[in-house]
């Protein structure tokens, strides 16, 4: 393995640990808002608790997301500095505006930590209302990055360099409407689900609690939309993909000769047509295969499998959110069904695994491009040797700091739990 492969595995697992972090960070407010909402509207002190339970969280991911985060902007200019030197003007604006949105919800999120009791009710929700805010912010302007590296706009290529920069023309690539669409309401469904699990679980094995209960309430109530949502965006990115990315369509359909009529292919199930009209509207239209690309520049097999888990998990929980409302519809409770409860349970971690193999599709769908079109990655890369060092230290950092994590909001659920039973 050469040090530039050890470069981009470093970056993946710094991804892959970060983004986990920076989803629940950015839509994790939006749930304590709520919960404190309930609170000031019902003067039911359960919804207090949650509300106060959530947003201990909420600082535990922030934290943690904001040293991952802060390592990977080290990682990106260390071990690509080629790319920092040509994309630099280019996504530099997007990156600033990052680092305000993220200030801002720092400051903020201390002003809701430490001002319980120092602020007038309705002055502490307008300052979680704008924790949750900034922290969606953050994720848009960081995601129009990457989608620009996706589809390059905003600039000509003069000798090599990147010239006539136009950052705001940059910032409107083709490609991030439905990347910010997509990446928000993933990181929504992810955490809501993630929150209800623990909630169910909760419920599973204490019994049935109103807190839990609301918890679960207000969990579904925010994963449900964003989960029915989800294929309708992904049917749009997919067409983009189409528009600006064939190459990478064809990879992640495993589609190797150009036809017409082209199949879609999920599992062992195929359906004539069904990948030229997802892809252009059309049941005729041709689908360029991966015979018309050079070989060498073919991505790795494995977005085809990441590609596949999505969408089979995409798929899952959408059959999960039509349940739930099948149970609303019927005026259920939902911690009244302990199938549903534990179908929750398993669900949890569905939609971060889904994340995660999104952004396979994504960065591994563009190699061996850094810059789509115009950079290379193995262009990008630092000429240092030796990056496995960095590699297996950095890896074990996170192991750490996981086990951490997982531990400090063991402990904040056990005590939210005893406090429950003292209302």
């Amino acid at each position: 393995m050469d040090d530039v492969l050890f470069a981009r595995w470093q970056m993946a697992i710094s991804l892959g640990f970060h983004i986990v972090f920076a989803a629940i960070g950015m839509s994790m407010p939006l749930l304590m808002v709520a919960a404190e909402y309930g609170f000031l509207r019902t003067g039911d002190r359960r919804y207090y608790e949650l509300a106060r339970t959530w947003a201990k969280g909420t600082a535990v991911f922030f934290a943690v997301g904001a040293v991952s985060g802060t390592v990977l902007s080290f990682e990106l200019g260390l071990l690509f500095p080629t790319f920092m030197r040509h994309a630099g003007p280019v996504v530099g604006m997007p990156f600033s505006l990052e680092g305000f949105a993220f200030f801002t919800e720092a400051i903020f999120l201390g002003i809701y930590l430490y001002g319980w009791d120092r602020l007038r009710p309705r002055a502490h929700l307008a300052a979680g209302v704008v924790v949750a805010f900034s922290g969606v912010m953050s994720a848009v302007f960081v995601t129009i990055a990457n989608a620009w590296m996706n589809a390059p706009t905003g600039f000509r290529v003069e000798d090599g360099k990147l010239v006539d920069i136009d950052p705001i023309q940059a910032m409107r690539t083709p490609f991030a409407a439905h990347q910010v669409i997509h990446m928000v309401l993933a990181a929504y469904m992810a955490t809501a689900i993630g929150a209800a699990a623990i909630h169910a679980w909760a419920i599973l094995r204490h019994g049935r609690s109103e807190l839990h209960e609301y918890a679960l309430r207000i969990a579904l109530t925010v994963a449900l939309p964003a989960t029915l949502a989800q294929p309708l965006i992904g049917h749009f990115a997919g067409q983009q993909v189409a528009a600006y990315q064939p190459m990478k369509l064809a990879a992640i359909e495993g589609l190797r000769a150009t036809q017409s009529y082209a199949p879609l292919r999920i599992g062992p199930i195929e359906i004539p047509g069904a990948l030229s009209l997802l892809a252009y509207n059309d049941p005729s239209a041709v689908v360029r295969g991966l015979e018309e690309f050079p070989a060498e520049d073919w991505p790795h097999g494995i977005v085809r499998v990441a590609f596949q888990v999505m969408v089979i998990i995409g798929s899952v929980l959408v059959v999960y959110a039509l349940w739930a409302l099948y149970l609303i519809w019927k005026k259920r409770a939902f911690s009244s069904s302990r199938r549903f409860l534990l179908a929750t349970i398993l669900a949890g971690p569905l939609p971060m695994l889904a994340i995660e193999a999104g952004w396979i599709v994504t960065e591994v769908g563009r190699q061996p491009w850094v810059i789509y079109g115009v950079l290379r990655t193995v262009d990008s890369a630092t000429p240092v040797r030796g990056l496995i060092v960095p590699l297996v230290l950095f890896t074990l950092i996170y192991v750490g700091l996981a086990i951490a994590c997982v531990a400090v909001l063991r402990f904040h659920i056990r005590k939210s739990t005893q406090r429950e039973r003292e209302l």
